[in-house]
């Protein structure tokens, strides 16, 4: 039998902390993707009436946790993703597909802004599960799909023959959902949602990008594309822009839920247990 392949490495881990590590450092403001992220976990946390005890948050989102878990009495462990931020909490620093705890220890685990850029995102959602204790719940958000797609574009415009990989593929909403089944998770539920932020300048929206920590984290080798590729950029976004010269950018998120299994979890009906044939509710006529 061969040995489990382990998963190609996409990413570069180092880099991806170096960038998390600016943002850290780099301004005072508010990021506005976490707090929209955090303010989504909290509207679906107030949702869950069952009591937590023990909660973990993985990510740039660990400085949100009271905001996030509300008037909940619950013992708090944060997992930040770069170094800037374990020293400010002095908490310690993970990586999302290695964690470092310990075999059921939470009952409550909860990860925003990290996992489309994991190595292994399957490992990273088994890895989740595997902290939880049954009956437990993770809650996950992610850029999926249809993010950036302007600059995207104007990238490729700008580049023409030698474009290169400036922002990693995100996954999509029917392939996380798939995941959060083969993973084992429990009552799974998948949904998206996104803001549309519009920007007169692409180094505007860049900067954004670069004040939450997020860029080209991917391992591969780069090129210089030289000093004209900022004029082809400009030209590239003026084309994109609309008649009040902005070009509205999208922001997709993918929000995740499921349950590590427990024998007092609902299970599904038996095929065939049915007493009522859905033929016949049809075949009724209407009022």
């Amino acid at each position: 039998m061969e040995p489990p392949r382990s998963p190609p490495m996409l990413f570069d881990n180092r880099r991806r902390a170096a960038m998390r590590n600016r943002a850290v450092r780099r301004t005072e403001a508010e990021p506005f993707l976490w707090q929209h992220m955090a303010d989504d976990l909290a509207d679906r946390l107030a949702y869950v009436t069952r009591p937590f005890e023990s909660a973990l948050i993985i990510g740039p989102l660990v400085n949100k946790a009271s905001h996030i878990l509300g008037m909940r009495d619950i013992a708090v462990t944060l997992a930040p993703t770069c170094s800037a931020e374990a020293d400010l909490w002095a908490a310690q620093m993970v990586v999302e597909d290695q964690l470092p705890f310990a075999t059921g220890q939470f009952d409550l685990v909860i990860t925003a802004g990290t996992l489309d850029s994991v190595n292994d995102l399957p490992g990273a959602l088994v890895q989740m599960r595997r902290l939880l204790k049954p009956d437990g719940l993770m809650l996950a958000t992610l850029f999926g799909s249809g993010s950036l797609q302007k600059l995207k574009a104007a990238l490729v415009l700008a580049e023409g023959d030698r474009a290169s990989p400036h922002i990693h593929p995100q996954i999509d909403l029917r392939a996380a959902s798939d995941l959060l089944t083969r993973t084992g998770f429990a009552l799974p539920v998948a949904d998206r949602d996104g803001i549309d932020v519009r920007y007169r300048d692409w180094r505007r929206l860049v900067a954004d990008l670069r004040d939450h920590g997020i860029g080209n984290a991917l391992a591969s080798t780069r090129h210089y594309p030289g000093k004209a590729i900022f004029e082809r950029l400009d030209s590239a976004w003026d084309a994109l822009a609309d008649d009040q010269q902005r070009v509205t950018e999208r922001f997709e998120f993918l929000h995740l839920s499921g349950w590590a299994p427990s024998e007092a979890q609902p299970k599904p009906a038996k095929r065939g247990s049915a007493t009522v044939s859905l033929a016949d509710i049809l075949s009724k006529p209407r009022d």
